[in-house]
């Protein structure tokens, strides 16, 4: 080690702490930008000789040291479809490259990204600040299949109308319906002259769209109790008032095995009735059976039908036919016990149709699924949000507009969350410390300056070896 040597560690020590001063200013530069890691310097020393009892300090080494791993604070936006990831993980991100001909086209290159301010364009993808769009999975919002990989559109979006197909019931049948009829002859129960629109068996073939006709629809109503009223919707989305009505025809009876012939246990019976006209009274309109004997052991239990679902065969209301409907329940949600008023208790009651409409707002969920908010009250999901995750953030390579490369110090990307969540209407700060930035500029300032002092020392150390020689 001589000064010349000396010389160049000094001169070593000043590009190493330019390179920090460079990091530290484009850390406070982007101290502001949306989602942006900062970049710290590491220092390694370089030995100039390693022989025993004779280590020499030798020149340094400025390295970069990034902090993907470190994450921003949450600041919630106005915009809904602004989005964090809290935890690891990193968006999957493509750059735009053309418009040809109306037809968008994109890299085919993924990168990532932790910006995620995300907002629609003109054409409906969703794009962040820096350009990049975000990728992921476009689902179908009739049939909530996937439609599409890749970037993701959210553009004003029309839901079309969906008939109503299967009606989800669940309720408790009083084991003693409190009816206007109860203290007659006639007890709780419903037994009208015309016993044919009865059905005692699941099968419904001969009772089923049997009609009580308007005539004796006051005995009807008066020997039955009030079922589960909704709307439905045709094909075309057009709603139909649907009110329906139960009739309970036999009480559960316990068996006498002993008797002479042996008699078998009866079950507790019952039938469900729809009005055919939703605009009238309901003694003034005509009630169709729907066709299945609902029955219950003692205990109150649902027999049949033992499946689970029933269906109402050309459901007509009002001279509108919305086709078979199914009724979909079980032994847990339709039940028989015993209840003071009497009356039907309904714990569950949902239909799958609904009217058409259009698009009103988007939510993100904390799975990154987009959900649309649509006019008629439907919640659809529209897209699915990629996302990406590495076992080594830190070794990714840093691209513009704060997008990153894979490489084979970061390892593969791999698809889901794993743990993290998406946050919805909100945005990740920059994680750069302005306090911390300031402290560090002023070391790195302090020892740029020693090491100009070290070059001016060995300047003047050679001074006076060449004036030695004169």
């Amino acid at each position: 080690m001589d000064i010349f040597t000396a010389l160049q560690t000094a001169v070593s020590g000043l590009k190493a702490q330019s390179y920090a001063i460079d990091n530290i200013s484009g850390n406070i530069a982007n101290s502001q930008t949306t989602g942006y890691k900062r970049i710290d310097t590491s220092f390694v020393d370089l030995l100039a000789e390693q022989t025993p009892k004779h280590e020499v300090a030798g020149t340094v080494l400025a390295q970069s040291q990034l902090t993907n791993s470190i994450q921003g604070n949450i600041a919630s936006s106005s915009v809904t479809t602004n989005m964090v990831i809290n935890g690891d993980g990193f968006f999957t991100v493509m750059a735009k490259t053309g418009d040809a001909n109306g037809q968008t086209s994109f890299s085919g290159t993924p990168v990532y990204t932790r910006r995620g301010d995300f907002a629609p364009d003109k054409d409906g993808y969703l794009v962040n600040g820096a350009g990049s769009y975000l990728q992921g999975q476009n689902y179908d919002a009739a049939t909530g299949q996937v439609s599409s990989t890749g970037p993701i559109k959210i553009a004003n979006q029309t839901l079309a109308a969906r008939p109503t197909t299967t009606i989800t019931y669940g309720a408790n049948l009083p084991a003693a319906p409190a009816t206007a009829n109860s203290s007659t002859t006639k007890s709780s129960l419903y037994a009208p002259t015309d016993t044919s629109v009865l059905v005692t068996d699941t099968t419904g073939a001969a009772t089923a769209g049997k009609k009580v006709l308007a005539a004796n629809a006051q005995d009807f109503v008066n020997s039955s109790i009030a079922g589960p009223a909704l709307t439905a919707y045709t094909t075309t989305g057009a709603p139909v008032a649907v009110n329906t009505r139960w009739a309970k025809i036999q009480d559960a009876a316990t068996g006498n095995a002993s008797a002479t012939p042996p008699t078998a246990d009866k079950p507790a019976i019952w039938n469900l009735f729809y009005a055919s006209d939703s605009s009238v009274a309901l003694n003034k309109s005509d009630w169709v059976n729907a066709g299945t004997g609902f029955t219950f052991d003692g205990s109150g239990q649902l027999v049949q039908p033992s499946g689970g679902k029933a269906t109402i065969t050309d459901l007509t209301v009002n001279g509108t036919n919305l086709g078979s409907v199914g009724l979909a329940f079980d032994k847990t949600t339709l039940t028989q016990y015993a209840a003071s008023s009497g009356a039907v208790t309904t714990n569950a009651l949902t239909q799958d149709g609904y009217a058409s409409g259009t698009l009103n707002s988007v939510a993100v969920g904390s799975d990154g699924s987009i959900m649309g908010a649509f006019s008629n009250g439907s919640s659809v999901k529209l897209a699915s949000v990629g996302v990406a995750r590495f076992i080594n953030p830190d070794g990714l390579k840093p691209l513009s507009n704060g997008t990153y490369a894979q490489t084979l110090d970061s390892g593969v990307p791999l698809a889901g969350l794993d743990g993290s969540a998406v946050v919805g209407a909100s945005n990740e700060s920059s994680n750069t410390d302005i306090a911390s930035e300031f402290s560090k500029m002023i070391v790195t300032q302090q020892a740029y300056s020693a090491n100009t002092k070290v070059m001016s020392t060995a300047q003047t150390m050679m001074s006076d070896l060449l004036n030695i020689i004169r």
